[in-house]
């Protein structure tokens, strides 16, 4: 697998900013979750937001992010850890169809979010990251 110039910035100049937005998040209680194709929000009870998202996006790419568990169950839970495991590439008529699957851990229990790179084999990796929504 070839890694696309986006991961690879990403990898280049660290992720300190990503690393202090999800410490800051461990431990706080869950009062909404929104996932859309691009982020998994959460909102807090003290009022903050963060949301996780892969920002690795290099061109002639398709990124999104999908997740078939119900994730409003875990409203109400609080913010344990996160973490990305990757599965095997899956050919397709693109390319290549990589998937990452994005392991969260609550007081209630795990959830897993798919994070899904369709490109011509050019390009891939994932660079998930954690950002301080405003």
């Amino acid at each position: 697998m070839n890694l696309g110039i986006g991961v690879m910035l990403g990898m280049l100049f660290g992720n300190e900013d990503s690393v202090n937005a999800f410490k800051a998040a461990v431990g706080k209680e869950i009062v909404a979750l929104n996932l859309d194709e691009d982020n998994l929000l959460f909102s807090f009870t003290d009022g903050s937001k963060m949301k996780l998202f892969d920002d690795g996006q290099s061109c002639c790419e398709e990124r999104y992010m999908h997740s078939d568990d119900d994730i409003q169950a875990f409203v109400g839970a609080k913010l344990i850890s996160a973490e990305v495991r990757k599965v095997p590439d899956v050919p397709d008529e693109y390319g290549v169809h990589e998937v990452s699957f994005l392991i969260v851990t609550t007081s209630k229990g795990v959830f897993t979010v798919e994070t899904h790179n369709k490109h011509n084999g050019y390009y891939g990796g994932f660079l998930i990251r954690a950002a301080v929504v405003e």
